[in-house]
């Protein structure tokens, strides 16, 4: 009799182990390998900058640039964005012209700084060889060249074309700027460190509308003739 009980007592304590486990599945599911990972909350975000002063001069600003060779007749800014929109339905250029205003001032600060790391990917391989060279040359030569860019008071576009897949949008800037040199002992050789000017500024950015990366790159820049 008492090895009968026996054998109830584990008969029944398996079945209520079964549905012990039979219920831990319904809720909590299977792993079958597909899971997708869980989000970490604090993956990727970016530490936050700040909007220091920046001065700045720029490379051979006083000499126009070449103009890229183009296959192309002339034909009018709306002609040419009319051409790239054709190929890259996501431009817009006010959008355009939004990201160059930020491109404007992103350049002029890292050129301020001497921060060639920031400048990288927003220049051409020409234009970055050049700005690397006067940050050079200014650090050997012990001069302070400050250019402080207060605001941008204009920025229009002045030429847009297609050559083959590449697209290029010039734009031009006014900007007040107090623009002195200072050598290394602090004085005042050239320019003037009291008085705010108006400075213009003509840029021209390119990008393959082939490409993935909706970045644009500074090819060209020059002031008025």
């Amino acid at each position: 009799m008492g090895e009968g009980f026996y054998v109830v007592d584990i008969v029944i304590f398996a079945l209520i182990a079964g549905f012990l486990v039979f219920r831990l599945r319904s809720v909590l599911g299977r792993r079958h390998g597909e899971e997708r990972p869980r989000p970490n909350p604090f993956a990727g975000v970016p530490e936050a900058s700040s909007a220091d002063s920046n001065v700045v001069v720029l490379p051979d600003r006083s000499q126009p640039a070449a103009a890229e060779p183009t296959s192309e007749e002339p034909h009018s800014l709306a002609d040419g964005l009319q051409r790239i929109r054709a190929v890259d339905a996501a431009f817009d250029e006010k959008s355009f012209l939004q990201g160059a205003r930020a491109a404007f001032t992103t350049i002029v600060q890292a050129f301020a700084k001497g921060d060639l790391e920031a400048l990288r990917p927003l220049l051409s391989d020409d234009v970055y060889d050049s700005f690397a060279e006067a940050i050079g040359r200014r650090t050997a030569a012990g001069e302070i060249h400050e250019t402080r860019l207060d605001r941008i008071k204009d920025a229009d576009l002045l030429e847009a074309r297609l050559d083959g897949r590449t697209a290029y949008v010039t734009a031009k800037f006014v900007s007040e700027q107090l623009n002195v040199t200072r050598d290394a002992g602090g004085a005042v050789v050239d320019g003037d460190a009291e008085r705010f000017h108006d400075v213009t500024d003509i840029w021209t950015f390119a990008r393959n509308t082939r490409s993935r990366d909706p970045n644009w790159l500074l090819i060209e820049t020059r002031t008025p003739n």
